[in-house]
Protein backbone atom coordinates (compact mmCIF):
# COMPACT_ATOMS: atom_id res chain seq x y z
CA UNK A 1 0.00 0.00 0.00
CA UNK A 2 2.99 2.26 0.61
CA UNK A 3 4.26 1.94 -2.85
CA UNK A 4 2.47 3.82 -5.84
CA UNK A 5 1.98 1.74 -9.04
CA UNK A 6 1.81 2.86 -12.26
CA UNK A 7 0.13 1.04 -15.00
CA UNK A 8 0.52 1.50 -18.71
CA UNK A 9 -1.85 -0.36 -20.67
CA UNK A 10 -1.57 0.21 -24.41
CA UNK A 11 -5.06 -0.09 -26.44
CA UNK A 12 -4.54 -3.49 -28.90
CA UNK A 13 -2.92 -2.93 -31.63
CA UNK A 14 -5.50 -5.02 -33.94
CA UNK A 15 -8.65 -3.93 -31.68
CA UNK A 16 -10.83 -5.77 -29.60
CA UNK A 17 -11.73 -8.75 -31.99
CA UNK A 18 -7.93 -9.89 -32.38
CA UNK A 19 -7.92 -9.67 -28.62
CA UNK A 20 -10.95 -11.81 -28.18
CA UNK A 21 -9.82 -14.04 -31.09
CA UNK A 22 -6.55 -14.28 -29.19
CA UNK A 23 -8.19 -15.50 -26.06
CA UNK A 24 -10.89 -17.67 -27.51
CA UNK A 25 -7.96 -19.96 -29.04
CA UNK A 26 -6.72 -20.69 -25.37
CA UNK A 27 -9.74 -21.08 -23.41
CA UNK A 28 -11.05 -24.08 -24.17
CA UNK A 29 -8.39 -26.89 -25.08
CA UNK A 30 -5.83 -27.92 -23.28
CA UNK A 31 -3.32 -29.38 -25.85
CA UNK A 32 -4.04 -30.66 -28.74
CA UNK A 33 -7.62 -32.98 -30.37
CA UNK A 34 -6.49 -36.71 -31.38
CA UNK A 35 -8.47 -35.03 -34.85
CA UNK A 36 -5.28 -33.23 -36.09
CA UNK A 37 -2.73 -35.70 -35.54
CA UNK A 38 -2.04 -36.97 -39.09
CA UNK A 39 1.30 -39.31 -38.74
CA UNK A 40 3.67 -40.85 -36.54
CA UNK A 41 6.68 -42.25 -37.73
CA UNK A 42 10.50 -42.11 -37.41
CA UNK A 43 10.38 -38.94 -38.79
CA UNK A 44 8.51 -37.74 -35.81
CA UNK A 45 4.46 -36.87 -35.42
CA UNK A 46 2.17 -34.77 -38.10
CA UNK A 47 -0.53 -32.75 -37.02
CA UNK A 48 -2.47 -30.35 -38.71
CA UNK A 49 -2.78 -26.47 -37.32
CA UNK A 50 -4.09 -22.91 -38.42
CA UNK A 51 -2.10 -20.52 -39.26
CA UNK A 52 -4.23 -16.77 -38.25
CA UNK A 53 -1.91 -15.01 -40.18
CA UNK A 54 -3.12 -15.94 -43.11
CA UNK A 55 -6.39 -16.41 -44.70
CA UNK A 56 -8.50 -19.32 -47.17
CA UNK A 57 -6.80 -22.55 -47.43
CA UNK A 58 -3.49 -21.40 -46.97
CA UNK A 59 -4.43 -20.95 -43.25
CA UNK A 60 -4.50 -24.43 -42.58
CA UNK A 61 -0.92 -26.44 -43.07
CA UNK A 62 0.49 -29.41 -41.59
CA UNK A 63 3.78 -29.51 -39.15
CA UNK A 64 6.23 -32.08 -38.48
CA UNK A 65 8.33 -32.25 -35.32
CA UNK A 66 10.66 -34.62 -33.74
CA UNK A 67 8.50 -37.03 -31.04
CA UNK A 68 10.78 -34.82 -28.18
CA UNK A 69 9.72 -31.79 -29.03
CA UNK A 70 6.00 -32.63 -29.87
CA UNK A 71 6.35 -33.65 -26.64
CA UNK A 72 8.14 -30.64 -25.28
CA UNK A 73 5.37 -29.03 -26.66
CA UNK A 74 2.47 -30.46 -25.57
CA UNK A 75 3.58 -30.16 -21.85
CA UNK A 76 3.91 -26.68 -21.93
CA UNK A 77 0.08 -26.83 -21.83
CA UNK A 78 -0.62 -29.53 -19.34
CA UNK A 79 -1.48 -27.67 -15.98
CA UNK A 80 0.54 -27.85 -12.88
CA UNK A 81 -1.40 -29.94 -10.26
CA UNK A 82 -4.15 -28.00 -8.52
CA UNK A 83 -4.48 -25.46 -11.27
CA UNK A 84 -7.92 -25.80 -13.60
CA UNK A 85 -8.44 -24.79 -16.81
CA UNK A 86 -9.97 -21.23 -17.69
CA UNK A 87 -13.33 -22.54 -19.56
CA UNK A 88 -15.11 -22.94 -16.40
CA UNK A 89 -14.61 -19.35 -14.84
CA UNK A 90 -15.10 -15.88 -16.19
CA UNK A 91 -16.62 -14.59 -19.08
CA UNK A 92 -17.28 -18.04 -20.84
CA UNK A 93 -18.41 -19.97 -17.90
CA UNK A 94 -21.88 -21.67 -18.67
CA UNK A 95 -23.70 -19.53 -16.37
CA UNK A 96 -23.56 -16.40 -18.04
CA UNK A 97 -21.90 -17.18 -21.40
CA UNK A 98 -24.65 -16.20 -23.90
CA UNK A 99 -24.90 -12.37 -22.39
CA UNK A 100 -21.34 -12.69 -22.23
CA UNK A 101 -20.78 -12.79 -25.19
CA UNK A 102 -23.60 -10.32 -26.58
CA UNK A 103 -21.87 -7.97 -24.29
CA UNK A 104 -18.36 -8.55 -25.45
CA UNK A 105 -20.52 -8.00 -29.90
CA UNK A 106 -21.82 -4.91 -28.59
CA UNK A 107 -18.94 -3.41 -26.87
CA UNK A 108 -16.68 -4.28 -30.28
CA UNK A 109 -19.43 -2.36 -32.09
CA UNK A 110 -18.97 0.46 -30.29
CA UNK A 111 -16.39 2.89 -31.40
CA UNK A 112 -12.48 3.08 -29.36
CA UNK A 113 -12.34 5.60 -27.26
CA UNK A 114 -9.47 8.44 -27.85
CA UNK A 115 -6.38 8.26 -26.49
CA UNK A 116 -4.71 11.72 -25.33
CA UNK A 117 -1.34 12.34 -25.87
CA UNK A 118 1.03 11.88 -23.06
CA UNK A 119 1.36 14.93 -21.13
CA UNK A 120 4.64 17.37 -20.57
CA UNK A 121 5.30 16.27 -17.38
CA UNK A 122 6.20 12.79 -18.43
CA UNK A 123 9.55 14.13 -19.79
CA UNK A 124 10.38 15.37 -17.15
CA UNK A 125 13.66 15.29 -15.27
CA UNK A 126 14.61 11.99 -14.37
CA UNK A 127 16.95 13.00 -11.98
CA UNK A 128 14.24 15.21 -9.86
CA UNK A 129 13.63 14.43 -6.39
CA UNK A 130 9.85 13.26 -6.62
CA UNK A 131 9.14 9.42 -6.51
CA UNK A 132 6.09 9.97 -8.04
CA UNK A 133 7.31 8.33 -11.38
CA UNK A 134 8.97 5.16 -11.25
CA UNK A 135 12.39 6.43 -13.31
CA UNK A 136 12.42 8.62 -10.53
CA UNK A 137 12.34 6.22 -7.99
CA UNK A 138 14.73 3.65 -8.72
CA UNK A 139 17.17 6.47 -9.30
CA UNK A 140 16.10 7.84 -6.09
CA UNK A 141 16.86 4.43 -4.47
CA UNK A 142 20.27 3.92 -5.80
CA UNK A 143 21.72 6.95 -4.98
Amino acid sequence: MRKKWFVYAKPPFAGPEAVLAYLARYTHRVAIANSRLVALDERGVSFRFKDYRRNGQARYCTMTLSADEFIRRFLLHVLPKGFHRIRHYGLLASAGCKANIARAEDLMAAPMPEVDPPAAHDTADIDATTTDHPRRALAAAAA
